[in-house]
């Protein structure tokens, strides 16, 4: 177990407690301020403003107050989970201390806080400053996979797929992210039957908020995302709407009157409601 003791400002004291509202141990505990639960870490706040970090993960947490320190660090997301049309892409991404000063005035956030036209924009040049792996899974492989696996063990199949291809480009390094989309016990029981499992992962949910290596991750495969989006608007000559609204169920009636139920799985994630929803409008109509 790794122990890390800081003493930090009031405003650092204010920024940890908000960042983790939902981790916070309500019980009182002797000259101690907040106290709070992470999955591989413990943080200790101390009336005196003495901040300690005990846990596997101490030394990432508390990196995050390292004056003028910046940590080589690997992170992914995965963009089109949420839709109901369009592809999954996941993307694995290195920033060391070389490209993260080239990159650091580029406004980089979390893609879901940017625009379209922004990411359009900025993609190519982090796509050319940085390692990268991006996977792309269209609709009719997704829907055949899904026939056997949940949407949870295949993100983790390709989180893991992009960190290997990511590492026979350039060496790892320590300090590797994964935006949590479920625990880590859980994470590596999908894995168990892989002949290779990259490990020693952090894992953080929001953390393409927190880490600058997740939201580059976060953007190209947001750009990919668009760019697969527009291929399959221009093939079909027909605007889907993003998300799994009611008026994607409209998209999706008039697709199939369009094109055909049988196409239905070469756009869409099929397992959705969504597609209930669609067939039933169908059904209804004379």
């Amino acid at each position: 177990m790794n122990t890390i003791t800081l003493t930090l400002t009031l405003k650092q004291i204010e920024k940890l407690k908000n960042t983790f509202k939902d981790n916070i141990v309500n019980k009182e505990i002797p000259y101690v301020n907040l106290q709070l639960k992470l999955e591989n870490c413990t943080i200790t706040v101390y009336t005196t403003n003495k901040v300690v970090f005990q846990g596997n993960d101490a030394h990432i947490y508390a990196s995050a107050f390292y004056d003028n320190i910046f940590i080589n660090q690997a992170g992914s997301d995965e963009v089109g989970t949420g839709d109901y049309f369009g592809p999954i892409t996941v993307c694995a991404c290195i920033v060391n201390e070389d490209n993260y000063n080239k990159i650091k005035d580029l406004n980089i956030q979390d893609s879901k806080t940017l625009t379209d036209n922004f990411i359009l924009d900025i993609a190519p040049t982090l796509m050319e400053l940085l390692p990268y792996s991006l996977l792309i899974v269209d609709n009719k492989k997704y829907n055949q996979v899904h026939s056997n696996y949940n949407l949870n063990k295949i993100k983790a199949l390709l989180h893991n797929q992009a960190y290997i291809n990511l590492n026979k480009k350039e060496k790892l390094p320590n300090l590797l992210i994964v935006d949590q989309f479920t625990k880590e016990h859980n994470y590596f029981k999908y894995l168990k039957y892989e002949k290779e499992i990259i490990k020693n992962i952090h894992f953080e949910t929001k953390a393409e908020s927190k880490y600058i290596s997740v939201a580059c991750a976060s953007i190209i495969a947001r750009y990919a995302f668009l760019k697969k989006w527009e291929e399959m608007e221009n093939k079909y000559n027909f605007k889907f709407t993003k998300g799994a609204s009611s008026k994607v169920d409209n998209d999706g009636v008039n697709f199939i009157k369009q094109f055909g139920e049988e196409q239905l799985k070469n756009v869409a994630k099929l397992h959705f409601k969504n597609t209930e929803k669609i067939k039933s409008i169908i059904n209804q109509q004379p």
